[in-house]
């Protein structure tokens, strides 16, 4: 059960290591772009490669969708990056429904592990798998395996090792549960429940940056949400107020401002000020425009002298 490209190699993987997959579980087809051409979900593609039957229920907690899995027969159900499943679902398989989660539970909990993870400055992250029980990434742990974050990580560049390493993790739970040889911890004997860091859904308000935070956090944000949903500010220049994702910025020593938001060019530099100094822009996306190099939106947009972010 899964959607996106994150979950495909550990469809693979297991496909590949001899694991007759009887069903695929995935989301709805959707028309998206300007023609509003209908899309299909990656796991979806894989799968019919693989001539693999697919469901795409559109009510999960309709009874007959629940008849459909119980006629599979399947020993286990896996899930990697899909919806919460209603629990006549994940209470089907005689070995337990398990899930894949893109961080070290208990910490992160939420649908943005990756993003926030990074966003909050962590250096160590990793992949968990685990039984799918009432509350949501609450359920007994089977396995982990930490990752380093680099500093000039983001969420699209740990999203990519992770999904691999995760796969990697999820074969290795699936010969343990298959073998009988793992025996499932609950995550409170891991650690205390106590201001655990957690990863809600971002939305869009979310990606909005403070220029009152000190560089390094702003640094993390950027990273954090690139390359989606992207980062983003108001650029004020004279009369004109313009949209302005930020998908790629670098610490700086420059420090010509004081003033958090003020904007600076120093030859071919975009620098944005902050709590404590400078952050320089590399990748910006102007509203209704492509992404492009800082150094062209300099070139190309007239900014004001008093020009400045909120």
């Amino acid at each position: 059960m899964g959607t996106p490209r994150f979950a495909v190699p550990s469809l693979e993987i297991l496909v590949e290591n001899g694991y007759p997959v009887k069903a695929v579980v995935t989301a709805t087809d959707k028309p998206s772009g300007r023609g509003l051409r209908i899309n299909e979900p990656a796991v979806k593609t894989a799968a019919v490669a693989r001539g693999i039957p697919v469901l795409q229920p559109v009510n999960l907690k309709d009874e007959a969708f629940a008849e459909k899995l119980r006629e599979l027969s399947a020993d286990i159900f896996v899930v990697v990056a899909f919806r919460v499943l209603p629990e006549k679902i994940w209470t089907i398989p005689p070995l337990g429904t398990v899930n894949l989660h893109a961080s070290l539970l208990p910490l992160y909990r939420g649908a943005a592990p990756i993003n926030h993870a990074i966003i909050n400055g962590e250096k160590i992250t990793g992949v968990t798998t685990f039984l799918i029980e009432k509350k949501v990434d609450t359920g007994r742990i089977l396995m982990q395996e930490k990752t380093e974050i680099k500093d000039n990580d983001t969420a699209g560049s740990l999203h990519d090792r992770l999904m691999v390493t995760g796969a990697g993790l999820l074969l290795r739970t699936v010969d343990a549960l298959a073998e009988g040889r793992i025996e499932p911890v609950a995550q409170e004997k891991i650690s205390d429940e106590q201001d655990l860091p957690r990863a809600p859904k971002i939305s869009k308000n979310s990606c909005r940056i403070n220029w009152n935070m000190p560089a390094e956090g702003i640094y993390n944000f950027i990273r954090g949400l690139s390359p989606y949903p992207g980062a983003w500010t108001l650029l004020h220049s004279g009369n004109r107020i313009t949209g302005l994702k930020i998908f790629e910025a670098e610490k700086t020593e420059d420090n010509p401002m004081t003033d958090p938001g003020k904007i600076a060019v120093l030859k071919d530099k975009l620098l944005v000020g902050t709590a404590d100094g400078s952050i320089c822009l590399k990748k910006v996306q102007a509203e209704g425009k492509k992404v492009i190099e800082a150094s062209e939106f300099i070139k190309g947009y007239r900014l004001d002298p008093g020009a400045y972010c909120t």
